[in-house]
């Protein structure tokens, strides 16, 4: 190796060490925020339509301000219609929507105070994608309670969808509950 190229390669490696040390280069990673511990739901006050899990007594749950920064995300299956297992109205509208309209809930740190609010996503995700209205945030800070559902936090990378969303992605009913998807703003 010439004396020029050994000078190139010293060269990189210091600039890189020195923007590593500063901090001038940071994982993008979201950590927890804090634990919520579980309690009992009320008899019959659970919501496990559609596979929704319970809190369980005791049982601590990760809770999250932040979502990842590079929109990967799990879509999960989950009712908009008064009585479904998403509980109260959407918090953008106060409405209550069909599941045969593409509809989804975003983490809290996607979600972002509401700054989502009633805009569309794509989501892509079995070869396919969809277009859907975001309506709800799907509370990754909070949960174990009667406005959640008694259900748990929601975790941080969560696109939590309409029936229509699953079935305009052509996964059959049987598999809906959690898919690999990407999404980003429309």
């Amino acid at each position: 190796m010439n004396s020029f190229s050994s000078f190139n390669v010293n060269s990189v490696l210091v600039f890189l060490t020195a923007i590593l040390i500063s901090g001038g280069v940071q994982a993008q990673t979201c950590e927890p925020s804090a634990n919520l511990i579980g309690v009992e739901p009320p008899s019959g006050e659970c919501n496990t339509d559609l596979d929704a899990d319970c809190c369980k007594p005791g049982e601590p749950y990760q809770t999250f301000t932040c979502s990842p920064t590079d929109q990967r995300a799990i879509l999960t299956i989950n009712s908009f219609e008064e009585g479904g297992d998403g509980g109260g109205a959407s918090a953008c509208d106060g409405q209550f929507h069909s599941d045969d309209t593409p509809v989804v809930a975003l983490s809290t740190g996607w979600f972002n105070n509401r700054e989502r609010c009633l805009r569309s996503i794509t989501i892509e995700g079995n070869g396919r994608s969809v277009v859907a209205m975001v309506v709800d945030e799907c509370d990754s800070t909070m949960g174990c309670d009667e406005e959640h559902a008694y259900q748990p936090p929601c975790r941080n990378n969560i696109v939590d969808a309409s029936a229509a969303v699953w079935e305009a992605l052509g996964v059959p009913s049987e598999d809906w509950g959690e898919l690999d998807i990407t999404w980003s703003d429309a």
